[in-house]
């Protein structure tokens, strides 16, 4: 990764246009920027490798699919060796429903961020899955009532 990469206005508009649609052909964001598509593809090809474009993905509609509960799950866990937080880590790992998981600082070890299609179904993750892990000793969980919004960081110039 090349930390000493400067974006541009060029850089920009490109990184604006594919975190809206990483599918836009080259040519039609080589169109709306008024340049050629070579330009838009060594462009990306740049960012690729300075490791600012890691990926392109395909973002599914949790609802779409039947999954109606976002919550959030601070969890703790009783920490005798650093071994145990790799552990449990990798048990999170593997619930499926759980869509991100951070390691952060404060109160809590990991926090979770988890798709469930009901409250009914987010409470026997939590109680069946996750607090049935013996290294955790607590959790608590917030409920996301709408998703205000999401965006990639592109920075400022």
């Amino acid at each position: 990764m090349n930390t000493n990469f400067q974006l541009d206005s060029l850089d920009r508009k490109i990184l604006n246009v594919l975190t809206e649609n990483a599918r836009t052909p080259f040519l039609e964001i080589a169109r709306e920027c008024g340049v050629s598509g070579a330009a838009i593809h060594q462009r990306v090809k740049k960012m690729e490798q300075a490791g600012i474009i890691q990926k392109a993905t395909l973002k599914l509609s949790p609802q779409a699919l039947g999954y109606f509960t976002c919550a959030f799950i601070g969890i703790q866990i009783n920490l005798t060796t650093t071994r145990t937080h790799e552990e449990v880590f990798e048990k999170i790992k593997q619930i499926p429903e759980i869509v991100e998981c951070h390691h952060i600082t404060g109160k809590y070890s990991l926090l979770a961020k988890i798709y469930t299609h009901n409250n009914e179904h987010l409470k026997q993750i939590i109680v069946d899955k996750i607090q049935s892990i013996p290294e955790i000793t607590f959790t608590e969980t917030f409920i996301s009532l709408e998703e205000g919004f999401i965006r990639s960081l592109i920075p400022e110039a």
